[in-house]
């Protein structure tokens, strides 16, 4: 059975990435990319779905870290007979994808076993194994996999099995390398080597960072999530490095998230400007600018990490997923209507030629024919923010973020002289301003609510001033955010929106975890209402949530004391930099963001 998800750490070659849990155990990894079939799926089944273990053969007691500000992972295990560690890394990505797993004898002797069990297409498939070239080999249709290692192993239930020793001072190197069935072998590497490349890879990128304030090492930890979570072939940034772990556990809450989602785009794209990685930030924009590319009706709220419009999603029925949840590959909601996101795209590329990236003409035509489509759709229902399967409703943050589409339309001709139908877009934004203050805000409760017409509440509406709507002293910002306060917040934290037996309008049955990006814009919030105090605590009682590594999931189920959602979460690591900056500075939450604002 898997660990729970606090107990796993992220290793990753910006391409890919595995899960390695506190027992040793490395129980997710896709190749070669984010989104393909997993190698390793046991986080999703059970053992005999694939996963790799080393740890001591007796009982032991397991502390781990980062090595510094990298992403390499070190593992003690501390037993009667003495202590090891295992030094877990994955290279900067060449030519195949590599595990490299480096067993150090730090104390005494200690009994080690290294159990390895290949599963292909997400645990479906048991591959033949053999022996070339001093290299065992396992291959199954598409896939290849070579392990080396200087120790013996044998075959065991279905598996590759090595007992081994380690002494003060000894070091047992395993490679573990993915390479398409039909190429050639892959060449060897030097484990002790590709350890030092792989440190001087993470520490010369973040020695770029140009933040210096309060927690910085949180602030810091969130950036290498971020890195570790983009593919660099094409500069996407995946939401998660995983399919289906639960936003509640034992329901049915459970989507894939190894795909990139254009409302990630402004405040990643923010949060990498303000804290010095231009580049990432402009191969990111570069990104956008190619998946969005074609007909704007055709813009999907997702894509692949290559830009792909295809993600079909399935349930892999043969997984018993994490704590017995479906197991689903791929994403249906790719194929929704999301107003939200033209707000997202065109502050993401305002922002980007704020902070100054490149503002080239290609850009700005694509985001004129966006803007002719919200003009005409800003009206039409969508399934909003949180992706609802329960059919389209008027949800008031859709219609808040198309009032910045338009907003961010005015000032790009304001600012930076483009050529646009700027008086025909400020009368856009002002009609979509006056729908929203007078049908989507409930004057009798003092607040804002999910969408017009409707009695429930919705944390995306903490974006209000955020996004430069309204300031945070209106008395319709402090109203809602007393709402929220009142009916959204459990044990300190902030759920999405209100669920009861009695909604439907996600479509699913309620309960889930409380949100962690809510729950820092609230921090956020206050910050801007001078509620300083209240700002620290609640960003306080989120970094307590961080594993014992500094990562983030998705959600936090207050009953169990548990992270739950996908895993690392970027849409929680985002806002964890934000606020940062924010409290640490004084500076006005997701600062570019914020416009004039309507008084």
């Amino acid at each position: 059975m898997a660990l729970p998800i606090e107990d796993y750490a992220i290793i990753a070659d910006t391409q890919t990435s595995a899960l390695v849990g506190r027992n040793g155990s490395i129980d997710w990894l896709c190749v070669p990319r984010f989104d393909s079939g997993a190698i390793f799926a046991s986080l999703l089944g059970d053992e005999e779905n694939g996963h790799w273990t080393i740890a001591p053969s007796a009982d032991f007691v397991a502390k781990r870290s980062y090595r510094d500000e990298t992403m390499v992972l070190e593992t003690e295990f501390e037993t009667d007979g003495g202590v090891v560690r295992v030094i877990d890394f994955m290279p900067p990505r060449t030519e195949s994808p590599t595990v490299v797993r480096i067993v150090e004898g730090v104390r005494g002797e200690v009994e080690m076993s290294s159990v390895l069990r290949l599963r292909f297409d997400y645990g479906s498939v048991v591959p033949w194994v053999y022996q070339e070239q001093g290299a065992l080999v396992a291959v199954a249709g598409p896939d290849a996999v070579w392990l080396r290692t200087p120790v013996s192993s044998h075959g065991e239930n279905m598996s590759t099995q090595s007992d081994f020793s380690v002494r003060a001072g000894d070091q047992v190197p395993f490679t573990l390398t993915w390479r398409p069935s039909h190429l050639t072998p892959p060449a060897a590497v030097d484990p002790v080597h590709q350890l030092g490349v792989t440190e001087g890879y993470w520490r010369g990128w973040v020695s770029a960072c140009t933040y210096e304030g309060e927690w910085r090492d949180a602030v810091v930890r969130s950036l290498l999530t971020l890195k570790a979570l983009t593919y660099a072939p094409t500069g996407g940034i995946v939401a998660a490095a995983t399919t289906s772990l639960p936003e509640k556990l034992g329901g049915v809450r459970n989507w894939d998230y190894r795909f990139c989602w254009l409302r990630d785009a402004t405040i990643t794209l923010q949060s990498l400007l303000f804290s010095g990685f231009q580049s990432e930030a402009t191969a990111w924009r570069k990104w956008l600018l190619r998946a969005i590319a074609g007909n704007p009706a055709e813009l999907q709220i997702m894509y692949g990490v290559a830009g792909e419009r295809r993600l079909d999603e399935y349930i892999a029925h043969w997984l018993t997923g994490y704590d017995g949840n479906p197991v689903r590959i791929g994403n249906a909601a790719a194929g929704q209507f999301q107003l939200d996101v033209y707000g997202e795209v065109m502050d993401a590329l305002h922002q980007g030629r704020r902070a100054g990236l490149k503002a080239d003409d290609p850009a700005w035509g694509l985001q004129c024919k966006l803007m002719e489509f919200v003009e005409e759709h800003w009206q039409d229902p969508d399934e909003g923010i949180w992706e609802v399967r329960g059919g389209p409703q008027q949800f008031v943050h859709s219609k808040l973020m198309a009032w910045v589409a338009a907003d961010r339309a005015v000032k790009a001709v304001e600012e930076f002289d483009l050529d646009g139908p700027v008086d025909r877009w400020r009368s856009l934004r002002t009609a979509i301003s006056d729908e929203i203050l007078s049908r989507g805000y409930d004057a009798s409760r003092k607040t804002f609510t999910q969408y017009y017409g409707s009695s429930e509440l919705d944390a995306a509406l903490l974006m209000v001033p955020l996004v430069g709507f309204l300031p945070a002293d209106d008395e319709r910002v402090v109203g809602t955010v007393a709402a929220i306060e009142r009916e959204l917040m459990v044990d300190g934290f902030v759920q999405r929106y209100t669920q009861h037996p009695d909604t439907d309008v996600d479509g699913l049955p309620p309960g889930e975890g409380a949100f962690l990006a809510c729950t820092f814009w609230l921090a956020d919030n206050y910050a801007l209402m001078g509620r300083h105090d209240e700002a620290r605590e609640t960003f306080e009682r989120l970094l307590a949530l961080r594993n014992d590594v500094g990562l983030l999931s998705e959600e936090y189920d207050t009953e169990a004391g548990r992270l739950v959602g996908n895993f690392p979460q970027a849409f929680s690591h985002v806002p964890l930099i934000d606020t940062a900056r924010t409290l640490t500075a004084a500076l006005a939450p997701t600062e570019a963001r914020v416009a004039e604002g309507l008084r």
